[in-house]
């Protein structure tokens, strides 16, 4: 007796048999949403590259951050706008500056809302690079206790986690060191552990007005091209005791996020990156793609892949289509 054939589409007749067995789950849970915080009141500035994203005073943040909650998006990532910067990003690590200020405010709001603050120097540095810079070169070792003070600083706030994305040696390390010292053990770390030297980018340099003012970070971001090199910087990031390890980009790294997965324990985070909303955003936008849907199936892809949580832009949306 002939076999009979096998026949896949049994199991996609309608939405029922195909949610049944649905492999991969995307969840508004999985989902954090960057927000971008400046000095002033009343603020709700659209970033032209980013449609639909948008530079918000504290207060305006407040509100944003709070929709989000409602929504059921566990946490945001928050990013500082300064009113001034230097050669040493001071205005980073002020107990008083735009980020501990913003943290401290959406705790008050919103308690239940996890607040995880970006921790690098870009954004409040002259030259726009993620450390001390001499001669045109980032100096790593000189730049480490500046990115351990940011992150004390943020934990004083009230941060409930701390995300280093300087891609400097040893950065974890010395965070780690500084909080437990400073009574922050309990507080943990998300490390941009794989952050390459991507060409998508420039959108978020608008928004946070880092764009270095000479050379690029290819000295110390990694390059595209490797794969095998990321699985020992996540490695050496989970030994120095990061909590979480982040792959950025997303979509054009969507095999190295598959075998970070395979190869720690620890949970992984994928950050679906500025230019990868803008382009979705921008064919949306032109009628060439249907924009919810395939908002949906990239972060899907993103799940697929092995990402436990995806930093995305699209988290509002998407948390609305997922309801």
């Amino acid at each position: 007796m002939r076999a009979s054939m096998i026949r896949g589409r049994r199991l996609r007749r309608g939405e029922a048999l195909r949610s049944l067995v649905r492999e991969t789950e995307l969840s508004v849970s999985d989902l954090i949403l960057p927000l971008f915080v400046e000095p002033g009141k009343g603020i709700r500035r659209p970033i032209a590259s980013m449609p639909g994203v948008f530079n918000h005073s504290v207060d305006t943040l407040v509100e944003e951050a709070k929709r989000a909650h409602d929504l059921g998006i566990p946490a945001v990532l928050l990013f500082g706008v300064p009113d001034h910067k230097d050669e040493l990003g001071t205005s980073g690590y002020e107990d008083d500056g735009i980020v501990p200020t913003a943290v401290r405010a959406l705790k008050e709001a919103a308690p239940g809302l996890l607040v995880i603050t970006d921790v690098c120097l870009c954004e409040y540095t002259v030259h726009g690079h993620c450390g001390v810079l001499r001669h045109g070169e980032v100096q790593n070792d000189e730049t480490l206790p500046l990115l351990a003070r940011t992150a004390l600083a943020y934990a004083r706030a009230g941060a409930d986690i701390v995300a280093p994305a300087d891609m400097m040696d040893g950065r974890v390390h010395a965070i780690r060191q500084t909080l437990d010292e400073s009574g922050f053990s309990q507080l943990p770390i998300m490390s941009y552990a794989a952050k390459y030297a991507s060409a998508f980018y420039g959108p978020f340099r608008d928004a946070a007005q880092s764009a270095p003012s000479e050379g690029d970070r290819r000295g110390y971001q990694m390059d595209p091209a490797n794969a095998r090199e990321a699985l020992r910087m996540v490695k050496r990031d989970v030994e120095e005791g990061a909590d979480i390890v982040m792959v950025k980009p997303a979509l054009a790294y969507l095999d190295v996020i598959r075998r970070v997965r395979d190869e720690v324990d620890v949970p992984v985070a994928a950050y679906n990156v500025s230019g990868e909303y803008a382009m979705l955003q921008a064919a949306a936008r032109n009628g060439w793609i249907d924009g919810p849907r395939a908002i949906l199936e990239t972060l899907t892809s993103i799940k697929r892949a092995g990402a436990d949580l995806i930093i995305t832009y699209h988290a509002l949306e998407a948390a609305q289509a997922l309801r």
